[in-house]
This record gives C-alpha cells, sequence and structure tokens, in this order.
C-alpha cells in the first residue's frame, strides 16, 4: 500500500513562491482540526482514510454504520459527513436523506467505481459532494476543504458588515449570510451545493451556461467529469424556487447545450 503523507510545507524551501502563498491564504479559510465523522463499515479503508485525514490536522471519528452514527451525533457536534453508501442496516442513501431533514450538516458521499445512479440519488438527497471509490486521497481532502469552504462561508456575519444581495423575481438572495428568502418573506433552506449554484446563476442572468461552466463555477478545481450532477441540482433548485417544476419559468433547459436564468436580477 502506498504511505500517505500529509499536504505541509515543511519540506519546500524558507521562500515561498506566489503560488504557495496563495495556496495558504486559500487553506486559512477553511478550518483545521474540522471535526469529521466518518461512517464507513470497511475496517481498511476507514483506517486508510482516519490515517490520511488526521496527518492532515483533521479531528477525525470512525463509526461502522448508521446506529453508531446516530450514537456520535448525540454525543458532540461535527462539521463534516463522510458517508459511504454500501453500509449494513441503513443504508447510506437513506441516512442521507434523513440526516438532510433533521440538520445542516455537510455531506459527502462514497460511492463504487461507475455507480451513477447512487450519485445521483445521493445528490437528490441533499449530499453535497460524493467521491467514487478508489479514489486518490488528496482528492478526497480537496473535495473536503471545498465542501467545508463553502460552509464556512454560511457561518453569521459580524455586524456592520458589507451585505451582497440579488433580487429576482421577488426572490432574494444574500451572499454574505448564504440566505435565500422567497417572495413571501419565508427564508428557504438549501444546501451549500444549492446556494452556489443559484449563486452562479444570479450572477449570470439571460446567459447560456454549460454544465461544464457550471461544474467550474460551482465546484472550482475539485469538480469531476460526472455532468449529471449539475442536472440533479438543477432539479433539486427547481423544486425550491420554480412555482410549477414541470413547466419552468426561471431557470430554463437550452437544448444540447445547458441551462439558462431567464428572469431580470439587480445586485445591491
Amino acid at each position: 500500500m502506498t504511505r500517505l503523507e500529509p499536504e505541509t510545507a515543511e519540506r519546500q524551501p524558507r521562500g515561498k513562491s506566489t503560488v504557495q502563498e496563495g495556496r495558504a491564504n486559500q487553506e486559512r479559510d477553511v478550518k483545521y482540526s474540522a471535526s469529521t465523522l466518518l461512517v464507513e463499515d470497511d475496517a481498511e479503508i476507514g483506517d486508510l482514510i482516519s490515517r490520511y485525514l488526521k496527518a492532515n490536522q483533521f479531528d477525525v471519528v470512525v463509526v461502522k454504520d448508521g446506529a453508531a452514527m446516530d450514537v456520535a451525533l448525540a454525543e458532540r457536534d461535527f462539521d463534516l459527513l463522510i458517508l459511504d453508501l454500501n453500509l449494513p442496516g441503513e443504508d447510506g442513501l437513506s441516512i442521507c436523506r434523513r440526516l438532510r431533514a433533521e440538520r445542516d450538516l455537510p455531506i459527502i458521499i462514497v460511492t463504487a467505481q461507475g455507480e451513477d445512479v447512487d450519485k445521483i440519488v445521493g445528490l437528490e438527497m441533499g449530499a453535497d459532494d460524493y467521491v467514487a471509490k478508489p479514489f486518490n486521497p488528496r482528492e478526497l481532502l480537496a473535495r473536503i476543504r471545498s465542501v467545508l469552504r463553502r460552509a464556512s462561508a454560511a457561518d453569521p456575519i459580524e455586524a456592520g458588515s458589507a451585505r451582497q444581495v440579488y433580487k429576482f423575481s421577488g426572490w432574494s438572495v444574500d451572499l454574505a449570510a448564504r440566505e435565500v428568502v422567497a417572495p413571501v418573506g419565508m427564508k428557504v433552506a438549501m444546501t451549500g451545493a444549492e446556494f452556489d449554484l443559484l449563486h452562479a446563476l444570479c450572477e449570470h442572468p439571460n446567459r447560456v451556461l454549460t454544465r461544464d461552466q457550471l461544474i467550474s463555477l460551482t465546484h472550482g478545481p475539485t469538480a469531476g467529469p460526472f455532468e449529471r450532477s449539475i442536472d440533479t441540482l438543477i432539479s433539486r433548485l427547481r423544486q425550491k424556487i420554480e412555482t410549477d417544476v414541470k413547466n419552468p419559468k426561471l431557470i430554463q433547459t437550452v437544448r444540447s447545450e445547458g441551462y439558462m436564468f431567464t428572469t431580470p436580477v439587480t445586485r445591491s
């Protein structure tokens, strides 16, 4: 087995390059020692992931099934859940659906290679991201940091901080607070991925965006080639902002090209 090493700058020369400085600034945006709950019934894989994340300054608790996960969640708070879908007892998809209804906990699902259906359904259930086995631990680490950055952006903002708000069709999207308010004045709960997608659409109204562009805008450099994930997010977002999901007016599908946000958007 390949030995895994933490990502540190200790082996680098004393003088930092511009790239290294940019990376360091980026990583300061993510909680180090982030508490992570890993639900994985394969002891070898669980130990591999746990050791790698701990070497990269994460606090990791490993459990083998949904029942043990519930106990761990009752005992303490976690910043992130890494959830294998193929579990004994309650399966990962059921757990994902249940947790999303109960709490706003970032979730990364782990699927078997080639199981596109699991990826689609997992995202529909509210997962924030996914990684397919077998995976490079560095890819998992990058996805974890990306999800945590999105989650940390939703932390309460300081009083007096500048607020940027998009408005469209009676809706408002507060970027600083990461809050979405419906025309009736009610806040609409969204996952980090859903909010990032809506943000991307608001920034590019009345313009066709391909799936690749949307993946890049919402996931950045950690994005994989799985275009159907955007289709799933679009479907989830439509369910929350469209009056008639079967006849969407705000997010239009442009055949063979992508999607268009077809409503005037203002920014204040």
